[in-house]
Formats: structure tokens, C-alpha cells, sequence
């Protein structure tokens, strides 16, 4: 069974659980399946811009609330106000669209742990991470055909980037629900573990993950990005990212550890 962390603002929509080196941001609405509402959209493009810049944080991990659902989707409810035309769904993806890129372009590696269902905006969230690791139990779907609405087109790149276009039509068009096993098999996850044991492997993951150099993994996460030409087709910084790592401080604590033979302590300088 998955720990239940229980943040002193236990209230809050979007709470931040700080364990340095890590830093695990939850959705908090158990209740609704974690569904997104506008609090909690505006949240993560806060909470995920305030975690990008602490240096004491080297992966981030986003997960629901609970264990039935990572995110079920977008809250439905505040649709006829919030989505009831063209121009106000424009508004609402424009808010959307901020917390995905903040998630996706932080220069820590993030993490989805979908501990159940991932559906809609929940597929978007996970997409906008690096990884994705999820329970034995979770499942899969983008039903928004079944609500005559669209998923804007960086969402659908990325899900084409990572699936293939194949896939990515049969997700789409068909808004059929996918067991884990299939969506490890065609690449939407990671690695697949029992409920049971996702956050201890995600855990230990990410802790091994932690002791890279914070430079480094911000370079390649830029050019991994890049590849995708999901950074307006700009090498430059790209190349900036990689020559900073070879004047850092880091990568001379890297070759010293090597040539002493111990662990390296890496500052992010």
C-alpha cells in the first residue's frame, strides 16, 4: 500500500512535500479522483516554478492523492463556466498550457508516480515528465472524443513524440482505456511495478537519480528537448547547457571522485 503523506496544509489542492534531495508535488483532491481544476492548474505552474529554482531539490515527483487515481482527468464541472466557448477554452488551455511547460522545461528531472487512473489532463501531466512510472493497477485513456472537445497541439506532439503517431491515433481516436502492461508496451510508461512497491522503487529511483550532477542532467534534459525541437529549434542553448558543465566546479568534483575512487558531491555549480 502506497504511504499517505499528509502535508500540514492538508486542505490545499496542490501541496509540496520537501525531502531533500527530492520533492514530491501531489495533487490533493482524493475526493474527485485528483481531477484539475483551475486552483489546482495555477498551483502547478507556481509550486513547479518555485521547485525548478531550489537547489536543494534534484528530482521532482508528481503524484495523486490516495491510490485509485493519479489524475482522472479535468474537472468537469467547471466546463459550462470555464470551457463553454471557443475563447474561454483558449483561456483555460492557455492556463493549462503554463503548468505544462513549467513542469516540462524544469532543469531537475521530474518523475510521474501514476498510483491508478490517468486519464485526460492527467495523460498531459505525465507527458509533461520526464518519466513515467506507474502501478501494476494503473490505467490509461484520453476521452475526449467522447466530450467534443481537443486536446491542444503541444499535448498531442508530445504524445506522438513519445508513443509514435500509430499509437498515439489509436489513443486518440478510439478513447479506449489502456491496461499498464500495454502502455509499457508501447512506450507511455517507463517501467510498470506492483501498487504495492511504486513508491519505494520510484523512491530509490529517484535518490540514485539525485546523485548525478545537477548540471549535467539539466543539459541533457535541454538537449533531449531539443531533439524533439520542442525549444523553438534553438541549439544555442544547448550548447550553453553543456559548456557550463565543463566549467563547473561539479565536473572537476566528478573527475576528482572518479580518481579517488568515492561517491561525488555535487553542488549544482
Amino acid at each position: 500500500m502506497l504511504s499517505v503523506i499528509v502535508p500540514s496544509d492538508h486542505d490545499a489542492a496542490l501541496v509540496i512535500h520537501r525531502e531533500p534531495p527530492l520533492a514530491w508535488l501531489t495533487i490533493n483532491r482524493p475526493a474527485a479522483h485528483n481531477a484539475l481544476n483551475a486552483e489546482v492548474w495555477e498551483g502547478l505552474a507556481a509550486r513547479a516554478a518555485e521547485l525548478s529554482s531550489d537547489r536543494d531539490v534534484r528530482v521532482v515527483i508528481v503524484r495523486g492523492a490516495g491510490e485509485r487515481a493519479f489524475i482522472s482527468g479535468a474537472d468537469i464541472t467547471e466546463f459550462r463556466a470555464l470551457r463553454n466557448s471557443a475563447a474561454k477554452a483558449a483561456d483555460y488551455d492557455a492556463l493549462s498550457a503554463r503548468a505544462w511547460a513549467v513542469l516540462n522545461q524544469a532543469p531537475q528531472p521530474v518523475i510521474a508516480m501514476i498510483n491508478g487512473l490517468c486519464f485526460g489532463g492527467g495523460v498531459a501531466i505525465a507527458l509533461a515528465c520526464d518519466l513515467r512510472f506507474a502501478a501494476d493497477h494503473a490505467r490509461f485513456a484520453v476521452p475526449a472524443a467522447r466530450l467534443g472537445l481537443a486536446y491542444p497541439l503541444p499535448a498531442v506532439e508530445r504524445l506522438v513524440h513519445v508513443v509514435g503517431p500509430t499509437h498515439a491515433a489509436d489513443i486518440l481516436l478510439s478513447s479506449r482505456a489502456l491496461a499498464a502492461d500495454e502502455a509499457l508496451r508501447i512506450g507511455l510508461v517507463n517501467r510498470v511495478v506492483p501498487g504495492t512497491q511504486l513508491e519505494s522503487e520510484t523512491r530509490a529511483y529517484a535518490l540514485a537519480m539525485a546523485e548525478g550532477a545537477p548540471l549535467t542532467l539539466a543539459a541533457h534534459k535541454l538537449a533531449i528537448q531539443y531533439s524533439l525541437r520542442t525549444l523553438g529549434h534553438d541549439p544555442a542553448a544547448v550548447h550553453e547547457a553543456v559548456r557550463r558543465c565543463f566549467d563547473s566546479l561539479d565536473y572537476q568534483e566528478g573527475i576528482a571522485a572518479f580518481l579517488e575512487r568515492r561517491k561525488p558531491r555535487f553542488r549544482g555549480e
